[in-house]
């Protein structure tokens, strides 16, 4: 996949319980500024736990004309938000709606559009739901606004692969610039924090039971019991290099190699595949393990799938052979939407030569051969960061970028 190889990214916008724009997120994650606390949106009484990371801040209308509200999720309108952000900041000007496409991912679509419409089904009857209700609560419902609001004609698709969905997406639309769009508009966003979507987390049985907003996601910890859902996520826009260059665009970095796998069935006796995406992403990259210089990673807070993690992640770079860092433990798991904001993340820390700290995490299990950064953020020296996801159902996915 050599001719994918020289796409950049020359936007960014961001949603997150720790920051509406890059900076606030970026200063956020490296002070450790936890977003996960109480659920103020609606009672969680009867959940196993009352913690998320819920956005704070956001107010729509201050964002998007008055006759998309009625028609969009909150999701929608983050990701509607987000893209204007990213496009804004790469100063593309497009010379025909077909130069520009847009890909995205979602693990949920809009789940709290759909429960108010549910609700107006079950109490007042089919005339009182919305006609907006056949496309708010789709998967690609982002991709079809997002072209919509900004008259974008190129290629279109949304990726459902869960949390791996980010990277999956932004994959795809590299592949796509190679293939001759002029830009691309990728990333992920959701946003599934109602009762509705949250019904459905809690029979994952993957969510912690913890009540203290600091002890309750501690992926690679001794004490992990689950993680802290979450919402939000980034849009990135992603160019050809040389035609970037040429109009004198800001680049964050290069999105340069991507892998995905797919585990095999429980009960096989066959192991997971998370190494098979890593090296993948390695070898499309050309890069070489000791030439990455942090590691994003999924970070379960499950002990099995953390224990998986950190052997694949061994069985490349050698037992505690990287930094190790997952900056969601300040914000939650933003499911399709976390992917793309550790891409920001890595892109940052390479920037900037440090790897942000994992918070809240005090004692890593010392079974597990992982060099994961604690207590203040670690100087990095290199030009290459992984990051790496899996979704639900047996989903990898691993991607490199440059500096």
């Amino acid at each position: 996949m050599g001719e994918t190889r020289d796409v950049v990214v020359t936007g960014v916008g961001v949603v997150a319980p720790i920051g509406l724009t890059v900076q606030e997120y970026w200063t956020a994650v490296l002070s450790g500024r936890n977003g996960i606390r109480p659920i103020r949106r609606f009672d969680p009484g009867r959940l196993p736990s009352p913690l998320a990371g819920e956005v704070e801040g956001f107010v729509a209308r201050d964002h998007l004309p008055a006759r998309l509200l009625p028609q969009t999720d909150l999701m929608t309108q983050y990701a509607l938000y987000a893209a204007d952000r990213a496009i804004a900041e790469s100063g593309f000007e497009p010379g025909s709606p077909l130069d520009v496409g847009v890909i995205t991912a979602s693990a949920s679509g809009g789940f709290g559009f759909g429960q108010r419409e549910l609700q107006h089904l079950w109490h007042d009857g089919p005339d009182h739901v919305s006609a907006f209700m056949s496309f708010a609560w789709f998967y690609a419902v982002n991709t079809g606004q997002i072209s919509i609001r900004h008259d974008l004609r190129g290629p279109v698709g949304v990726m459902v692969t869960e949390q791996a969905g980010g990277l999956d997406a932004i994959a795809h639309a590299r592949r796509k610039v190679a293939a001759g769009a002029r830009m691309m508009v990728t990333g992920g966003m959701d946003s599934s924090l109602c009762p509705y979507g949250l019904a459905a987390q809690v029979r994952s049985r993957r969510l912690s039971p913890v009540t203290d907003p600091a002890a309750a996601y501690l992926p690679f910890d001794r004490g992990a019991r689950g993680h802290v859902p979450g919402e939000g996520g980034a849009i990135l826009t992603l160019e050809d290099a040389a035609a970037a260059r040429a109009r004198g665009a800001r680049v964050y970095g290069r999105i340069a190699g991507h892998g995905a796998s797919f585990d095999p069935p429980p009960g096989s006796g066959r192991p997971p595949a998370l190494v098979r995406a890593v090296e993948a992403a390695l070898a499309d990259a050309g890069v070489r393990p000791r030439d990455v210089a942090l590691v994003i990673a999924d970070a379960a807070a499950d002990p099995g799938l953390d224990a998986a993690e950190a052997e694949a992640l061994a069985a490349v770079f050698g037992p505690r052979g990287v930094p190790v860092t997952a900056p969601k433990t300040l914000t939650g798991r933003l499911y399709s939407g976390a992917a793309p904001l550790d891409v920001v993340t890595a892109l940052l820390a390479l920037r900037e030569g440090v790897a942000p700290a994992t918070a809240n995490v005090r004692e890593v299990d010392p079974e597990l051969p992982v060099d994961l950064v604690l207590g203040d953020p670690r100087p990095v020296s290199g030009d290459a960061a992984l990051v790496v996801a899996r979704g639900e159902g047996g989903f990898n996915s691993a991607m490199v970028v440059r500096r």
